[in-house]
């Protein structure tokens, strides 16, 4: 039967074509292929509408035959050329509007007819309907400007402190799929009309305000792309998404409509907004204008505010598809476009606040970013990608029959042939079940996105009517510590204060009637979850102080309760770690690293890191630095969480610790010596050289613990620049500096970034005082400049620092040349007493100012009791002495043993001392285990902030083995 129809169907095409080619057009049609013709048939198979469109205005085939456009794809700039040069002698109204209708015919049957013919891919058919509407909005409205100004004067504005008047234009804002550039074959194109200032026109005998203009301006292009006449309509306009709806003034300035957002701004209008675009105006007042929305579309942070307004528009959606029984229906039915849409716009309105790749307004560019971010995975992406595309392709076919917006599967059995024919499909069962198949995807990740959340357990030992009547303030104050005693906190009149001053306090007083609501139903599991812990009253009493912080930003409420795993977790670090506690509360934004627990206990690599930290900063302008900052601080704190994270749980060793630290570090340096040099460059070009020379480079070089991959929680950097340029020559821009002074401030920049304290903190604080001259000298010094003060000046202390130091971020070939002048600086051989002289010196002075009192002087308590204080670092038998010993060692021997300077950690250093026989085997296991002891407990200790010292009693084996060996190796005789 279905090859009857088609034969049918053909038949009727092949007499449409001997129609259409009577005589009269045969000469102009003799050059057509038959591979043309059999397009053109299959156009018309598809598409009564193009039929029509050449039996009435068959010059628009011929014309685009000629033109070879059908072929081809065109571009904004393409089509708005050609109906530029088509509107040059328009002289009224009623010219404009038809020469705007045949050349929607005719780019429409240029569309219909490669959609059809698949000769165009589904994005570039959209692509290509959103490049017509934007030139005809654009060129309307520009012609209709004028026109109006003529007729009622120029509006005129002053820009905010500025008493100067300029012209004003209406800016328009394409909305929906006009916004994201993806319109349908027949789809409306929703507008919202605005402009700059409020004012009046000038040039006339009467004036009128700008409002009153644009309202003028804004109808008149509604009339001339809306009304359907006898060449019919160029696109239907929907004005239904301007503030007040169609209540609301046609046209508002700018400071109206941001008011309007700020005070009455709806989540759903949040969510149509994500696709806004500006289309025509002053392109500097539209990029104005959006800055000013965004804000309000998408929040600074994961906003999961946005979570209740999106369940509310998914059951919403629901109800419709049953109320209007929609199965048939490809957009708003079941597993249909909306809810394609919906699941993506959904976590844009979540996440996009913080980042920014999801702030795109193409659907299949939000899915890559969704992907490519594991917010879904891979297959899920694949899914929906697929889906939409087979949807789309299903619509497309459905509004070119009759250039009709529809979405409904035909019922009638010819249509639903033709329908499965053009999508490639040998019958109507096939077709169904490709549709059914992708459908069925796509409701089943619609279900998953904002599901409603699990019903919470009950508090325990507690009924629910007890604590109600506990946060209502319905009992007394004795009643109320009686509930907390059977709940089971082990201190209920401590519990009891605390949670009285949160529930009494003038915050929670003044709150939005929807903050106090979220906190009110957010208690009760909060209790719950921390009566699971060794310790509920420690665990309660930290998290207050995290939802004390957040009373304003109830937000974050929401998210701990959508997902309870987070909650749980949250509690048990802020259990084990003040410290966490404290970077939460002063950093809410860090509650989002608890969604994703994987993440949270298993350790980037280095390139990983790189990669997450180039996507973050992708995505904002390199002239934002204030917004730079604050991206770098989050990134830094998040990873620091998950370290913490990770340590409190015992899940990451030591070792691992240290590399995930540093290589964090490196990371951040890294991109802050990209941002800096890129600035500098903008404003100053880039430093001078001759052609026959390298380019000159710039060097970020650790000390310390950065530089011995040993960075602990909480650690500094210790940091010296190094640049290799020719003093003597100037950068290349306008504004040119020599290049001394470009690296100078490249390095005051890159201290700037990393020291600046933000509403984020400090990125680091650095420590500047190892470089050449130490505080008095030049913060960025010439290689050459500082192999001598090496050679020349520096004291024996500064080339044991230099054992530790290695390149971290810069020029790869200044890097090798440091690298060498390193490793021959302490290659020199040395007078082995006066080293170990001043290692001595160096060691006592420490101690005696940076030691704890027992210490001071060099000397020891004769016994080691709990009264008493050991400094892990500072004090005799400490971190200091295995580092200074690592570094005699290095100074003393590498002259013969040149693999000494291969390495800046201590441990390999001990290790290479220990392969070379230049210790015994049993003094590099004492060291090593003592080291990674004191590294582990200071650590530990930085989590649980408490500071550096142990008591007295601890760790004796270990000081002792230390100090022997240091005895022994540098002569010294302090007592153990």
């Amino acid at each position: 039967m279905t090859t009857a129809i088609l034969d049918d169907i053909i038949e009727q095409q092949n007499q449409r074509w001997q129609t259409f080619s009577e005589p009269l057009l045969k000469e102009q049609l003799s050059h057509v292929s038959e591979e043309i013709k059999t397009q053109i048939i299959k156009c018309w198979i598809g598409s009564d509408y193009c039929w029509e469109v050449c039996r009435t205005t068959p010059e628009l085939l011929l014309d685009l035959l000629q033109q070879d456009l059908l072929h081809r794809s065109l571009s904004q700039s393409d089509m708005a050329d050609e109906l530029y040069e088509q509107l040059k002698d328009c002289d009224s109204e009623d010219t404009l509007m038809s020469v705007l209708r045949k050349f929607r015919k005719k780019h429409q049957l240029r569309i219909i007819f490669r959609d059809l013919n698949r000769l165009a891919l589904m994005t570039e058919t959209t692509t290509d309907i959103s490049a017509m509407a934007d030139a005809c909005i654009e060129l309307s409205c520009d012609w209709l400007h004028d026109d109006c100004c003529k007729q009622l004067g120029t509006p005129m504005g002053a820009d905010d402190g500025e008493d100067e008047l300029h012209p004003q234009h209406m800016t328009i804002l394409g909305m929906g799929k006009l916004g994201a550039g993806e319109l349908n074959l027949s789809s409306d194109i929703d507008l919202i009309f605005c402009y700059p200032c409020k004012g009046e026109t000038q040039g006339t005998a009467r004036t009128i305000t700008n409002q009153e203009f644009f309202t003028r301006l804004g109808q008149r292009l509604i009339r001339v792309l809306d009304t359907n006449n006898a060449d019919g309509f160029v696109f239907r306009v929907d004005m239904r998404l301007r503030p007040y709806g169609q209540s609301g003034a046609l046209a508002l300035s700018f400071s109206a409509m941001e008011q309007y957002y700020q005070d009455q701004g709806r989540d759903w209008e949040r969510y149509a907004l994500i696709k806004a675009r500006f289309i025509t105006g002053d392109q500097e007042a539209g990029t104005q204008l959006m800055d000013m929305l965004r804000p309000f579309v998408f929040r600074r942070y994961i906003d999961f505010s946005a979570i209740t307004a999106l369940r509310d528009m998914k059951r919403m959606i629901r109800r419709e598809v049953a109320r209007r029984s929609l199965h048939n229906n490809i957009k708003l039915g079941h597993g249909g476009i909306r809810e394609i849409e919906f699941i993506v716009q959904s976590f844009q309105l979540i996440h996009g606040g913080r980042d920014r790749s999801l702030q795109a307004r193409s659907l299949l560019t939000v899915i890559d970013s969704l992907e490519s971010s594991e917010y879904l995975p891979s297959e899920a992406c694949n899914d929906l990608r697929e889906a939409n595309e087979f949807l789309r392709n299903v619509e497309h076919t459905l509004q070119a029959w009759k250039d009709k917006q529809t979405q409904t599967l035909p019922k009638n059995s010819e249509e639903q042939f033709r329908l499965a024919w053009i999508m490639g499909f040998s019958s109507w069962e096939t077709f169904t079940e490709k549709l059914d198949f992708h459908r069925e995807r796509v409701a089943t990740h619609f279900s998953a996105i904002v599901a409603e959340s699990e019903e919470q357990e009950p508090v325990k030992d507690s009924s629910t009517s007890d604590w109600d009547a506990f946060w209502d303030g319905q009992l007394e104050k004795e009643e109320e510590i009686l509930v907390l005693n059977k709940m089971g906190f082990i201190t209920p009149e401590e519990i009891h204060r605390r949670l009285v001053n949160l529930r009494d306090g003038k915050i929670l007083k003044t709150v939005r009637r929807q903050s106090a609501e979220r906190i009110a139903l957010f208690m009760p599991r909060l209790l719950n979850a921390v009566l699971r812990e060794a310790n509920p009253d420690q665990a309660l009493l930290r998290v207050l102080t995290i939802i004390e912080a957040v009373l304003r930003r109830t937000a974050y409420l929401v998210l701990l309760m959508e997902n309870p795993g987070a909650l749980k977790h949250l509690i048990s670090l802020c259990s084990a770690s003040p410290w966490i506690t404290e970077q939460v509360a002063r950093h809410p934004a860090l509650l989002d690293e608890f969604l994703n627990l994987g993440n949270l206990y298993a350790p980037p690599d280095k390139a990983q890191l790189e990669d997450e930290l180039r996507q973050q900063l992708a995505h904002i302008p390199e002239e934002d630095l204030e917004t730079q900052m604050e991206s770098l601080r989050y990134f830094r704190m998040a990873h620091m969480l998950r370290v913490a994270a990770a340590q409190v749980a015992g899940k990451m060793p030591l070792m691992k610790e240290s590399d995930y630290l540093t290589w964090t570090a490196e990371t951040i340096l890294s991109s802050v010596q990209d941002i800096a040099r890129k600035q500098l460059v903008c404003r100053h070009g880039e430093p001078g050289y001759d052609t026959d020379e390298q380019a000159p480079g710039f060097l970020i070089v650790g000390y310390g613990k950065l530089g011995g991959i040993e960075l602990g929680p909480g650690s500094d950097l210790d940091l010296v620049f190094i640049h290799n340029s020719d003093s003597n020559k100037v950068t290349t821009g306008e504004r040119s500096l020599d290049n001394s002074m470009f690296f100078a401030r490249m390095g005051q920049r890159i201290v700037h970034m990393l020291s600046t304290s933000t509403i984020s903190g400090q990125l680091y604080e650095v420590d500047m005082r190892l470089r050449p001259s130490g505080n008095s000298g030049l913060l960025v010094s010439a290689l050459k400049a500082f192999e001598k003060y090496q050679y020349k000046e520096a004291w024996t202390w500064e080339h044991q620092a230099l054992v530790r130091a290695r390149c971290i971020a810069g020029d790869a070939v200044l890097a090798k040349q440091f690298e060498a002048v390193r490793a021959d600086i302490l290659s020199q051989t040395r007078d082995i007493p006066k080293l170990k002289k001043d290692v001595r010196e160096m060691r006592h002075k420490m101690a005696k100012n940076l030691g704890t009192k027992s210490t001071q002087g060099g000397a020891l308590p004769t016994s080691w009791t709990a009264d008493s204080a050991f400094h892990l670092k500072h004090d005799h038998g400490g971190i200091v002495d295995i580092e200074f010993i690592v570094q005699y060692a290095v100074l003393a021997w590498s002259h013969a043993h040149h693999a000494l300077t291969r390495w800046t950690d201590n441990i390999r250093i001990l290790e290479e001392l220990e392969q070379a026989g230049l210790m015994p085997s049993e003094n590099v296991q004492q060291l090593n285990q003592a080291y990674q002891a004191y590294r582990k407990t200071l650590h530990r200790h930085a989590l649980q902030k408490m500071g550096s010292q142990v008591s007295g009693d601890q760790m004796h084996h270990h000081r002792k083995a230390i100090i022997t060996i240091w005895n022994e190796l540098l002569g010294d005789n302090i007592v153990c």
